[in-house]
């Protein structure tokens, strides 16, 4: 029903934003990953998830398709409402989220609060060929910046680290500049950790 809301930031939290179109505010609820695209911004374009149920309507917003197309993908698997798939999309970046999803790994869709190894299994079984179907394809990185992300990624989790909040920090020390060595990249990581 509806695409994409548009408009002025009236309030912004983690979990939530309101939209202000035309004076009528809209709330939509987000995931942490959305929230830290739009954080800074005064205005936005936020694409939209509509749920009707019997006791509620509820919009969600999302920065890009491609994370609004993994939380539809999501919802289609028994098991997953809307909220565990905003806790997905919050806990994992889009890429990690389908990373896991196409590589198999439980392990990592397990590490999100309420996701236990059933589930887990199921959202991989479900998911694995329809997302490639769909043409969902994340923003491929070089083999090198992979590489030196996963050595940093081991040593992290030497250090006793949670496995999917360095792995966060990892991707986002990554966005914001390009690293010569692993012990750079993981002196960065931890002054962010």
């Amino acid at each position: 029903m509806y695409e994409y809301f548009s408009g002025k930031l009236v309030e912004k939290n983690p979990t939530y934003v309101i939209i202000d179109n035309q004076g009528i505010g809209f709330l939509l609820n987000i995931s942490l990953n959305t929230f830290d695209k739009i954080k800074d911004r005064e205005s936005v374009k936020l694409y939209v998830h509509f749920v009707v149920r019997e006791d509620a309507q509820i919009l969600y917003g999302f920065a890009d398709e491609a994370e609004r197309s993994l939380f539809r993908a999501l919802i289609s698997v028994s098991g997953v409402g809307a909220n565990t798939a905003r806790l997905v999309l919050s806990s994992l970046t889009t890429d990690e989220a389908y990373n896991a999803i196409s590589g198999g790994d439980v392990s990592t869709l397990q590490s999100v609060k309420g996701i236990g190894a059933k589930t887990a299994q199921r959202i991989v079984v479900d998911l694995k060929d329809k997302l490639v179907k769909q043409g969902f394809l994340p923003d491929k990185t070089g083999l090198l910046h992979n590489t030196m992300k996963d050595e940093a990624l081991s040593g992290l989790l030497i250090l006793g680290f949670n496995k999917a909040t360095a792995s966060k920090v990892l991707d986002r020390v990554l966005k914001r500049s390009t690293f010569d060595s692993v012990e750079g990249l993981i002196k960065e990581a931890l002054k962010n950790l």
